[in-house]
């Protein structure tokens, strides 16, 4: 499922675009941003329940 950030805003925050990172929850592979947080990358990538 990394790369797939279908609920991601185009800009704003301080959120660094130019620096993407990985991470598992939950057993499974997300992809997210510098200055993420865990509840913004895994709404980004479509998890509404955590």
């Amino acid at each position: 499922m990394a790369g797939a950030q279908t609920h991601r805003l185009g800009n704003g925050g301080l959120v660094d675009r130019s620096a993407p990172l990985n991470f598992r929850f939950d057993g499974k592979a997300f992809s997210g941003f510098q200055g993420d947080t865990l509840a913004s990358a895994l709404i980004a990538n479509g998890v509404k329940l955590v």
